[in-house]
């Protein structure tokens, strides 16, 4: 992995803490997180991450903070918007990825973390 990656990644690691079955893998070359093989988040480049994410959502959210959400035209029609990693406090990447996993999990995962919560 590019070094300038590193500090991105870092932070996609510590906002998924505590997902089942998290694991570390690559997406288009760069580092990326998964669950049961289904993607999660990537590093797009060292400013960016890609996390999935509902449509509906993104739009909402895309409007609401568009210095922090945003897409490029890739992105279109996509259920996956980039972030802007840096500027996104912990916390609120961390639930991105909470609502990433809840889509992305098997049914099984996500009634498990139901019944613990």
């Amino acid at each position: 992995m590019a070094d300038n990656l590193q500090p991105a990644f870092d932070k996609l690691r510590a906002a998924a803490e505590g997902l089942a079955e998290v694991v570390e893998g690559t997406s288009y070359g760069t580092p990326s997180l998964h669950v049961r093989k289904k993607f999660l988040c990537r590093v797009k480049d060292a400013d960016t991450v890609a996390v999935m994410c509902a449509l509906e959502e993104k739009e909402m959210l895309m409007e609401a903070d568009p210095h922090l959400y945003f897409e490029t035209a890739h992105y279109k029609g996509w259920p996956a918007m980039l972030v802007r990693v840096h500027d996104i406090p912990l916390d609120q990447l961390r639930t991105r990825l909470e609502r990433a996993w809840l889509m992305q999990a098997p049914k099984s995962l996500v009634k498990a973390r139901q019944a613990t919560a």
